[in-house]
């Protein structure tokens, strides 16, 4: 997939793990985006190393939501958890 794809998957994937993911975030829209990025990195590596599948097919393929939405809720739990330490 090419950088514009990335980002735009990544957008929707941290949008997507906000809204499912209870609580309140201590980041913005920049920090929803970046999650998302990495948090989809992350769900398709992970998906790879643990299971054995290819999962970062391609944009509209099911397996690349998930893999990018799970990887960006994983991703803001870990965030959440260290930002709400720093806080106290």
């Amino acid at each position: 997939m090419g950088i514009i794809a990335w980002i735009l998957l990544g957008l929707l994937a941290g949008a997507i793990a906000k809204a499912v993911t209870p609580g309140r975030d201590p980041g913005g829209c920049l920090v929803t985006v970046l999650i998302g990025i990495v948090g989809a990195l992350l769900g398709g590596w992970l998906g790879k190393v643990l299971f054995g599948v290819d999962s970062i097919d391609g944009f509209f393929h099911l397996s690349t939501w998930i893999a990018a939405v799970a990887g960006s809720v994983l991703l803001l739990l870990v965030y959440r958890l260290l930002a709400g330490r720093r806080s106290h």
